[in-house]
């Protein structure tokens, strides 16, 4: 059977960790805020009313393209596509390109930035291979102007931050609902785990200031990781609703 990502690849063990997920999910919530085109998140209003169900709901689309046999990730990279085009239908405008850029950017930077803080720096070949993945999902998605490999990527990637992202009030109330529906201490940790990955401008533009306090706590938690307390402080970290999917998140496959 042909899979999309080979059973071998650094993306099936970057992917198939919750809590290698769940940084990447709070590096790109930050990212998002800021991108020039994060007015297209505000349309549906699905972004601001549940962050967390889309988060979820994005994982689960990727995790499918990831483990999945090569046809079956096919179409649900096409079923992303129809979902956008029924958006720019609804605006009557379209989607700019470099604004799916962005996204497989954010997907591409923050994969490689939490795998290597929280297990090990990846290779040259393990950095190719995961961008031959996401290059092939971006051309199934007939993204245009996609870099021919990871080495120019790692350039377009700075020129990218510097382009299309700026503060707006989309960020302000996209971090107000961040807080709402995490509360009080889960927001904390958030911004301080956004910090440990996301790139020096991100947090610049955002304030984060310098990290505090999580890094010893990150160490804490990648010790229970051995006696299998992970999932049970994972369940702590998230809302009680979302229990199934974060059980779900640690999956081997789907």
């Amino acid at each position: 059977m042909e899979f999309f990502v080979d059973k071998g690849s650094i993306v099936r063990k970057i992917w198939g960790k919750g809590d290698t997920i769940l940084y990447v999910f709070a590096g790109a919530s930050a990212e998002f805020a800021l991108n020039k085109a994060v007015d297209w998140l505000y349309f549906t209003g699905h972004l601001p009313s549940d962050p967390l169900g889309r988060l979820f709901s994005t994982v689960m689309y990727a995790r499918k393209i990831v483990f999945s046999e090569k046809q079956e990730a096919l179409s649900a990279i096409d079923q992303i596509t129809s979902i956008h085009i029924a958006v720019e239908n609804k605006r009557k405008s379209t989607i700019p390109d470099w604004a799916y850029r962005d996204v497989l950017y954010m997907l591409i930077h923050y994969s490689i930035a939490s795998f290597e803080l929280l297990e090990r720096k990846l290779t040259s070949q393990e950095k190719d291979d995961l961008y031959d993945v996401f290059l092939r999902m971006g051309e199934r998605m007939r993204i245009t102007g996609l870099p021919a490999n990871y080495t120019i990527w790692t350039q377009n990637r700075k020129d990218q931050l510097q382009q299309d992202l700026a503060k707006s009030p989309y960020t302000t109330d996209l971090y107000k609902q961040y807080r709402k529906h995490l509360g009080a201490i889960r927001y904390m940790i958030l911004l301080e785990s956004q910090k440990l990955v996301c790139p020096p401008l991100v947090c610049r533009l955002l304030g984060l200031g310098k990290v505090v306090w999580i890094k010893p706590v990150l160490t804490i938690y990648l010790l229970t990781r051995k006696i299998k307390l992970d999932r049970f402080l994972k369940s702590i970290l998230l809302p009680r609703q979302y229990k199934q999917q974060i059980d779900a998140l640690d999956a081997e496959s789907i």
